[in-house]
C-alpha cells in the first residue's frame, strides 16, 4: 500500500505539473492581449505597454515560464488581474458552490439511477425495459443548456416555484442540480443496467438460485454487489468531471461557481486566474480518482493493490 501511494501521488503530480504547463503556454498563445482588455478607452500604446509591464507579460515567454514555477514552489499563484485579489483565494470563494452542485446532482443521480438501473436489467428485453430505455437514450442525447433551458421555462417562467438564477435559498439549488442529474443519471442507470444483465446471467448467480436463495438477496447482494466496481468508477468519474465546473449549467442558472469564474477568466484573458482554476480542479479531481482506486479491494476481495503475493 505505502507504495502503491507513493507511485500514484508521483503521478499525480506529475500529471498536475503537465496540466499547468500546457494551460500556461495555451493561454499565452491564444489570439487576445490582456492589456487591451483591461485598458481604458482610446488607450495609447503608451497605456497598453504600463499595463503589459504591470502584469509582467513584456517579459519574454521562457522568463514569464520560469517566474510562474518559481512562484508555484512557494504557493503564490498570481494575482487576478479583473479581481485585484490572490488569483487561489478567488478560485476558493467560487469552489464550495460548485462542490455542492457536483455533491447534489452526484446524490440524485445515485439515488435514482441505481434503483432504475436494477429495475431495468430485471426486466432486461421487455416491453416496460425498452420504454425506460428509450427514456434514458433520450436524456443522455439532450445537451446540459437545452434541459436548463425547459427546466426555466416550466418551473421558473410558466409556473414560477423556483428561482431562475442565483443561489440566496436552497431552492436555487434544485433546478441547476436536475439539469446536471439529467444526463448523468442517463449514463449511469445505462451502464447499472448493463452490468446487472450481465451478473445475473452468470453462473454464481444460477447456483445461489438452485441453493434457494431469494430473488431479492441476489438482486441486491449478490449481482449488484459484482457490479460495484465498474459503478463506483463510473460515479468517481462523473463527480471528478463535475468538479472541474459545469461550465454552461452554471452561465445559464448564473450560479457562482468555478464554471461561471472560468469563462469570466477567458474573456478577459485573466491568466493567473485560469492557471489557479485548472490547479484547484486537476487536483481535486485527482483526488477522486485516488479515492475510487483505493475502494476498490473494500469493494472486491479479488482486488489487491500492488504486486500480488
Amino acid at each position: 500500500m505505502p507504495i502503491y501511494l507513493a507511485r500514484r501521488l508521483g503521478q499525480s503530480l506529475l500529471t498536475v505539473f503537465l496540466t499547468l504547463t500546457t494551460v500556461f503556454l495555451l493561454v499565452r498563445l491564444a489570439p487576445g492581449d490582456p492589456a487591451a482588455a483591461y485598458a481604458p478607452p482610446f488607450a495609447s500604446s503608451a497605456d497598453l505597454a504600463r499595463i503589459r509591464a504591470e502584469f509582467g507579460l513584456d517579459d519574454p515567454l521562457f522568463t514569464q515560464y520560469g517566474i510562474f514555477l518559481r512562484d508555484l514552489f512557494t504557493g503564490n499563484l498570481g494575482t487576478s488581474y479583473s479581481f485585484h485579489a490572490p488569483a487561489f483565494d478567488v478560485v476558493m470563494d467560487r469552489m464550495p458552490y460548485t462542490v455542492t452542485l457536483a455533491v447534489a446532482a452526484l446524490a440524485v443521480t445515485t439515488l435514482v439511477a441505481v434503483p432504475l438501473g436494477v429495475w431495468m436489467a430485471r426486466r432486461a428485453d421487455t416491453k416496460r425495459e425498452l420504454g425506460a430505455n428509450v427514456m434514458t437514450i433520450a436524456g443522455q442525447s439532450m445537451p446540459d443548456f437545452w434541459t436548463g433551458v425547459m427546466l426555466l421555462t416550466v418551473f421558473a417562467v410558466l409556473f414560477p416555484v423556483l428561482p431562475a438564477s442565483g443561489f440566496t435559498t436552497w431552492s436555487g439549488l434544485v433546478l441547476p442540480t436536475l439539469t446536471v442529474a439529467v444526463l448523468q443519471l442517463a449514463l449511469v442507470s445505462r451502464l447499472v443496467r448493463r452490468e446487472m444483465v450481465s451478473a445475473l446471467t452468470s453462473p454464481y448467480v444460477t447456483v445461489a438460485r438452485s441453493r434457494g436463495v431469494s430473488e431479492h438477496a441476489l438482486t441486491w447482494r449478490y449481482a449488484l454487489g459484482n457490479s460495484a466496481v465498474p459503478l463506483v468508477t463510473a460515479l468517481g468519474t462523473r463527480f471528478a468531471a463535475l468538479l472541474n465546473g459545469v461550465v454552461v449549467v452554471e452561465v445559464v442558472f448564473g450560479w457562482p461557481g468555478v464554471g461561471s469564474l472560468v469563462v469570466r477568466a477567458l474573456e478577459t484573458r485573466d491568466y493567473p486566474l485560469i492557471q489557479a482554476t485548472v490547479l484547484v480542479t486537476a487536483t481535486l479531481a485527482i483526488l477522486v480518482q485516488l479515492l475510487v482506486d483505493l475502494a476498490y479491494p473494500l469493494l472486491d476481495p479479488r482486488v489487491r493493490l500492488g504486486k500480488a503475493a
